[in-house]
């Protein structure tokens, strides 16, 4: 089981970190995000893509949830304690998001794209449940890459300690993750976000 996991886990942390630096390209610019998703979905959006997509997220949705249970009362070290429950988190974000994608795609016949994500983040009350739930899944994902470097480097890289280089991941997605929801809030860039992206008016 641990090894479909981890094929699951490879196929998803590829999208995700593709996924993560197409966010940041907003803090260039809403048409610099756009026109690198409308890149990145030639290959996620057709058929093949998004079927391997989707499987792998149920995969290791199925396969995670199993292994937290397994290892709940086992883990002991920071690194498994963290590897454990940002795995549960980040199985509860996916569930939650791939959901609001398909609702958004299919049901309100919206384009999925900057200003859905945008939309909850900057709209009382809806952004005191999509700042901290954008939030920690970005730190959740840095946490678990993090957790899992520990537990599988054995050497120093240029003298830095495993232990350290796990660290510095965790660092970086405390960065990452406020430069993303910086770049998402439509003050940043006086962006306006249309209206058919607001839930609430």
């Amino acid at each position: 089981m641990k090894k479909i996991h981890l094929i699951a886990g490879i196929i998803i942390t590829v999208f995700v970190a593709l996924h993560l630096f197409n966010h940041s390209l907003s803090i260039l610019s809403v048409n610099t995000h756009i026109e690198f998703m409308h890149k990145l979905r030639l290959v996620y959006r057709n058929p093949v893509g998004e079927l391997v997509l989707l499987l792998a997220v149920i995969t290791q949705i199925i396969t995670g949830i199993k292994i937290f249970l397994v290892n709940r009362k086992t883990a002991k070290h920071f690194y498994s304690r963290l590897q454990n429950w940002t795995g549960l988190y980040l199985s509860f974000f996916l569930l939650v998001h791939i959901s609001a994608v398909f609702t958004g795609r299919l049901v309100l016949d919206l384009d999925t794209n900057f200003y859905f994500g945008a939309a909850g983040l900057n709209t009382f009350p809806l952004n005191l449940f999509f700042v901290p739930y954008y939030g920690i899944a970005i730190l959740s994902f840095f946490g678990h890459i993090s957790a899992i470097h520990y537990s599988k480097m054995k050497n120093p890289i240029l003298g830095i300690s495993v232990e350290n280089q796990s660290k510095f991941i965790l660092v970086l997605g405390v960065s990452f993750t406020i430069l993303l929801l910086y770049g998402l809030t439509d003050k940043f860039q006086g962006v306006e976000i249309p209206i058919e992206y607001k839930i609430i008016p």
